[in-house]
């Protein structure tokens, strides 16, 4: 596989082979991707989405490679884990305090990189219709190196209409999940990619929760409209 050499590969190449991967296994599961919206492409920046599926990670590098903190539990899913794996996530143990702080100390030498990292402030998954509270920790790794970050709405349909029907959520096991989402017809995605927040130049920032507060407020009206 070409990920085994990607420590051998320039970053664009690395950053190409991701995106069109992951648009490979989009055709493979059947999930149409429609982008709205610019990403940031040219420095670093960090991408703030509001979570529903494991997929997510993929619809997103599928239009803009980017490297996601996820939970570290992620990693031992049974070929999901590889996968996730595979286009460069970076998994954190959830629940402690002392892995939130090595994260975000370590966060300025991937943007020192012009990598794009990615995250989930819920922190956990939703059905897609509204977007639950967002936790502030992993922003400060952004906030400090002052990169932008950028709200990315995911927009789930089933037959052309709003639905959380391939959500991974509640007692669903993975398995379950998987067969839902390869036997639905029709399953679409909109990846709307929002005006991003910049605190680049401010010598005050706003308080961290305020900004996850702020991001959430955004997403939701997207979502919710």
């Amino acid at each position: 596989m070409v990920f085994i050499f990607f420590g051998w590969i320039s970053k664009a190449a690395r950053e190409r082979t991701v995106q069109l991967w992951s648009q490979c296994l989009m055709k493979t599961t059947g999930v149409q991707v429609v982008q709205e919206g610019k990403p940031i492409l040219d420095g670093p920046v960090m991408l703030a989405a509001n979570h529903v599926s494991w997929i997510d990670i993929f619809i997103i590098n599928s239009q803009r490679a980017t490297s996601f903190i996820a939970k570290s539990e992620i990693r031992q899913w049974p070929v999901i884990g590889w996968l996730v794996y595979a286009v460069g996530t970076i998994f954190i143990q959830r629940g402690s305090r002392q892995a939130v702080i090595d994260i975000n100390a370590g966060m300025d030498k991937y943007f020192k990189e012009n990598i794009c990292i990615g995250l989930f402030p819920e922190g956990t998954t939703s059905d897609g219709l509204s977007v639950l509270h967002m936790f502030s920790g992993l922003l400060e790794g952004a906030m400090n190196s002052r990169v932008p970050i950028q709200p990315v709405a995911l927009l789930f349909t089933y037959n052309g209409e709003r639905s959380g029907r391939v959500a991974f959520v509640g007692e669903q096991t993975l398995v379950a999940n998987i067969w839902v989402l390869l036997s639905s017809k029709n399953v679409g995605v909109t990846v709307r990619f929002l005006p991003p927040i910049t605190q680049a130049g401010e010598e005050v920032l706003i308080p961290r929760q305020e900004l996850a507060d702020n991001i959430r407020a955004v997403l939701l009206k997207e979502i919710e409209e």
